[in-house]
């Protein structure tokens, strides 16, 4: 698709700056078609994100990737959710042969040694199974909201994914986490179990952690880096 100019992004993000999600979701869907698709990782706003849009069009994409590491709670999640709203979930995998080459260069778990051995192991479970899941979309939804991390802060509803060269929309942006549970709760929506076990962030099991009273939502997402680091390359941006 076409280039969006950073004039086109400003005029969408006034047009709904005030906009509900559901409305936000409804004109790019029906903009977009079969080349929209929510990316999910299951999380709690994800997971809202998939009940809006399915109240939309119950034939809507939606995707996640299987990087082959999760928690078995995220894998029943994945089921439960296919068989409450009666949909067959996409599911990327990482390709075989690089994932077998990667351990054999680096062994099992390397990315507790270093930033780049962890964006290398990203790279082969999410990023590479994430460009394939793109090559049919035109526009991507995402759950992001700004106050996850200091390093989506700067997020907007509505932004140009040069990386990917794709529109991506971001309607829950705004919303707080209360916001989210509040419509999960309300809309009895599935969610991961160990949301109720202190993991308000949850990735692949060895880079994931419950948090401590006090900390920050993604503290427990790869720990041991300082937290402008911690993001796996999928939300990447250019300034």
């Amino acid at each position: 698709m076409d280039k969006y100019s950073v004039k086109d992004i400003e005029e969408l993000n006034q047009r709904f700056e005030n906009a509900e999600p559901e409305v936000l979701l409804s004109f790019f869907m029906e903009k977009y078609g079969d080349c929209i698709a929510l990316s999910s990782s299951l999380s709690i706003e994800d997971q809202a994100l998939t009940d809006m849009i399915l109240k939309i069009n119950p034939e809507a994409r939606i995707f996640t990737l299987d990087t082959g590491r999760l928690f078995p709670e995220t894998y029943q999640l994945i089921d439960k959710t296919n068989l409450h709203y009666n949909i067959k979930m996409e599911v990327f995998c990482p390709q075989t042969e690089a994932l077998q080459e990667f351990v054999k260069e680096l062994g099992i778990n390397p990315f507790y040694e270093n930033i780049e051995k962890r964006h290398a192991c990203c790279e082969v479970r999410k990023l590479e199974p994430l460009r394939r899941a793109f090559k049919t979309l035109d526009a991507w939804i995402c759950g992001l909201r700004k106050e996850q991390s200091v390093t989506r802060k700067e997020m907007k509803k509505i932004e140009w994914d040069e990386h990917h060269r794709l529109l991506k929309i971001n309607p829950l942006i705004d919303w707080t986490e209360s916001q989210v549970w509040d419509y999960i709760k309300a809309n009895h929506v599935p969610y991961n179990k160990l949301h109720d076990s202190g993991y308000p962030s949850i990735g692949c099991e060895p880079c994931t952690r419950a948090v401590k009273p006090g900390e920050d939502i993604r503290a427990g997402r790869w720990w041991w880096e300082s937290p402008e680091h911690r993001e796996c390359g999928l939300h990447a941006r250019t300034k």
